[in-house]
């Protein structure tokens, strides 16, 4: 489970141009204007309700990692349907697309902002590669290093820097020069990102429902490092289960299974765990794939990561193109009840809510609770004011990255186990009940 990058709203962008965002931005946003002065952008404050809501998250994300594993519904659905823990990971794109949105307010230079968008991505995908490509053995070992030909390629930071970077070139390239006025002005201004994400909805549900999946095979390591080989029957189109889903085959083919994450949730399902929802050992009559590695944040899937990415970045124009606070959270609230109305449809005719797979429904049911959490937040904080009572939350939301390295990550308690006196066990973490 994991964390995740955080643009935060005051990043400035390559050139200077754009600093925090201003809340009575207002309409006039749109128009071409100067780079503010230095002395200006000191005055202009954040928007507080966004690092709030992803201090929420990070909080969110600690007690599922921390919980997840004694309450099943803190831990992530097995398979179809949504809990309270695949609700994270969308939360965390749908800020990021807001910030981006702050953070390009105004872009003098394009082709430096760019660059600047893929050097950061760049970043965050490498520490991805250190922090969840195994390279670190958890609380429970003192030692560290991983095998490159079994290196774990994608994970929660790299999904999220492939989003961030796809999303920041769209909100540096594709925007249009038209007057914001309505609802209806956004959507023509915005219309090429709009038909990105549309573009990459339809190519998701292509390849989802019309890649043919065949029979495949895998190995795994069994008692005196025996490999046992397992092989999976499927030769069908259109499958979205465990086994036979195209998500699955096309990391199995482009990042090679060993490659991919070896403790797949669907190792909770009642087909693979005598004690499910909870992990447990496998029954009698178990399929074959039950020990089958799959990565939740894998290729295919990580496209509809992109399009929530994108869903934030149209409500975070909506804070730069409305002035008013009314008009701010109509605008909030009317989409975001559509996309749930819509995903719930989805839902009931079979197009299942589904985090592993990041389904069509998922994306629409995340982002459109993303919306409304958002919207709350914003009218008790920087509409009413409710500053105090979420103070802690504001912190942690400006320095989501650094706990999600240090705690989410256990950075920090594999940091405290390294010192311990005569014996590895005798460490601080023992005392206080962590990793031991």
């Amino acid at each position: 489970m994991g964390g995740y990058e955080l643009v935060r709203s005051d990043d400035a962008v390559a050139g200077g141009g754009a600093t925090g965002p201003d809340l009575e931005s207002g309409a006039g946003a749109s128009k071409a204007a100067p780079p503010p002065s230095p002395s200006t952008a000191a005055r202009q404050p954040r928007l507080v309700s966004l690092d709030v809501f992803r201090g929420i998250t990070v909080l969110l994300m600690i007690i599922v990692d921390d919980a997840g594993g004694f309450v099943p519904a803190l831990n992530h659905s097995p398979w179809d349907g949504l809990t309270i823990a695949d609700f994270v990971m969308p939360f965390f794109l749908f800020i990021v697309g807001v910030a981006l949105t702050l953070a390009y307010k105004r872009v003098p230079d394009k082709l430096e902002a760019t660059k600047k968008a893929v050097l950061r991505a760049l970043k965050l995908f490498c520490l991805g590669l250190v922090l969840q490509g195994g390279f670190f053995h958890g609380v429970h070992s003192l030692s560290f290093g991983v095998d490159l030909a079994k290196i774990r390629l994608m994970g929660i930071l790299q999904r999220i820097a492939i989003a961030y970077l796809l999303a920041a070139i769209c909100e540096i390239w594709l925007k249009g020069d038209d007057d914001v006025d309505s609802g209806l002005d956004l959507v023509r201004r915005y219309r090429y990102q709009l038909f990105v994400g549309l573009v990459l909805s339809f190519m998701y549900t292509i390849l989802l429902y019309g890649i043919y999946v065949p029979d495949w095979e895998y190995q795994i390591s069994g008692p005196g490092s025996i490999e046992k080989s397992f092989s999976v029957k499927c030769g069908v189109t259109g499958d979205t289960g465990p086994a036979c889903n195209a998500v699955g085959m096309v990391d199995r083919t482009v990042l090679g299974i060993d490659h991919l994450y070896r403790r797949p949730v669907y190792a909770r399902t009642k087909e693979c765990s005598i004690n499910y929802p909870e992990n447990g050992p496998l029954p009698p009559d178990a399929p074959s794939w039950c020990q089958a590695p799959f990565d939740p944040e894998g290729l295919l899937s990580s496209v509809m990561a992109i399009v929530t990415c994108l869903i934030g970045l149209q409500f975070g124009h909506i804070i730069v193109h409305f002035e008013k606070h009314r008009g701010r959270i109509i605008n909030w609230l009317i989409p975001s009840f559509s996309m749930l109305a819509v995903a719930l449809l989805m839902d009931f005719v079979g197009m299942r809510m589904n985090k592993p797979l990041y389904t069509i429904s998922y994306t629409l049911a995340t982002a459109g609770a993303a919306g409304l959490l958002f919207a709350g937040i914003y009218t008790l904080v920087d509409v009413y004011g409710f500053r105090r009572p979420t103070i802690t939350m504001e912190w942690m939301g400006k320095h989501a990255l650094m706990i999600y390295v240090l705690v989410a990550c256990n950075i920090l308690p594999m940091f405290i186990r390294g010192f311990y006196w005569r014996d590895p066990n005798n460490s601080l973490l023992k005392f206080i009940g962590v990793g031991v």
